[in-house]
């Protein structure tokens, strides 16, 4: 780094250092990383957070100092890093990320690893498997999957248009478009056809989960710019995880997977409710390093009744 960059970069992390606001669910932002960032992008090169520290800071010219401060101005009045760079980093992959869609959490890396295990034993045994990715916003849990796992064949869906269409351009920009097929719809609507139902491996969804009365005490940066539809979970939170346990069985073939990503607290009930379901046979639990259950997966029985 020149005495010139140094200079410039060492007064702007001051000004991020007393001023930026990060979140406990984005811990790949801070005042060191942004800064970075958004240097990146006011030359003209936008990168995920992640892409952008491993790279040496470009040269500024006055016009790119006068981007950067402008970009660092937008990011102090609340607008998320990833939709400025419009690129996020999920299990590796870098996205295209924008308003339409929730941004990809590193905790739903969680349930994408734990899937990602059980689709590689299923396609061990089976070769080809096909799973569905419910609420699938920019296509991250879709496409980690099919990114990760050549042998698996993934359907991802989402209620809302635009979010869907920025998944098919992540897809497109990914290559995965032969393996990976998209629709708009409300959770397993699209799936309830004969190609699907009963045949499916796995089903994924990381959905909404926080109750409606806790949305205006959400961070600003949170509801005031990401789409709502994406984390309002109804009354009580548990709404759509609920509707996914009583709808995935039909979409499942015997000894397929459910697996979804819960909101904190959330995991002892959700975790209740499917062991009491004769859906299920087998239910595992994935926790956090602070012991919270944050994923559960469970496998269809041959029974598909539900005890009450």
């Amino acid at each position: 780094m020149s005495p010139a960059v140094a200079a410039a970069f060492a007064s702007r992390l001051r000004l991020l250092a007393q001023a930026l606001q990060t979140l406990p669910d984005k811990p790949e932002e801070t005042p060191d990383s942004a800064l970075r960032t958004l240097w990146h992008l006011a030359a003209g090169n936008p990168l995920s957070v992640a892409a952008a520290q491993s790279l040496e800071l470009p040269e500024p010219s006055p016009e790119q100092l006068t981007r950067l401060d402008a970009l660092i101005a937008r990011r102090l009045q609340g607008i998320p890093l990833a939709y400025l760079t419009g690129r996020q980093r999920f299990m590796g992959l870098d996205l295209l990320a924008g308003p339409e869609a929730l941004i990809p959490r590193r905790e739903t890396e969680m349930l994408g690893n734990a899937a990602l295990a059980k689709l590689r034993t299923l396609a061990d045994a089976c070769g080809t498997v096909h799973a569905i990715d419910v609420c699938c916003g920019c296509g991250n849990l879709a496409l980690a999957l099919a990114h990760a796992e050549p042998r698996a064949r993934l359907h991802a869906s989402d209620l809302a248009a635009d979010a869907v269409e920025l998944a098919r351009r992540n897809t497109e920009r990914l290559g995965l478009g032969d393996r990976v097929e998209l629709y708009t719809g409300d959770l397993l609507a699209p799936f309830g056809i004969a190609k699907f139902l009963g045949r499916i491996d796995m089903i994924v969804s990381a959905p909404p989960y926080i109750s409606a009365g806790k949305l205006d005490s959400m961070p600003a940066e949170i509801i005031g710019h990401e789409p709502s539809l994406a984390f309002d979970g109804g009354p009580f939170g548990v709404g759509i995880l609920m509707r996914l346990m009583r709808e995935s069985p039909a979409v499942l073939r015997a000894g397929g997977w459910l697996g979804i990503e819960v909101g904190l607290g959330q995991g002892p009930a959700m975790l209740q409710l499917l062991n009491k379901s004769a859906s299920f046979d087998t239910v595992d639990a994935v926790r956090d390093a602070q012991g919270q259950i944050r994923v559960l997966l469970a496998r269809k029985s041959g029974n598909g009744s539900i005890r009450a």
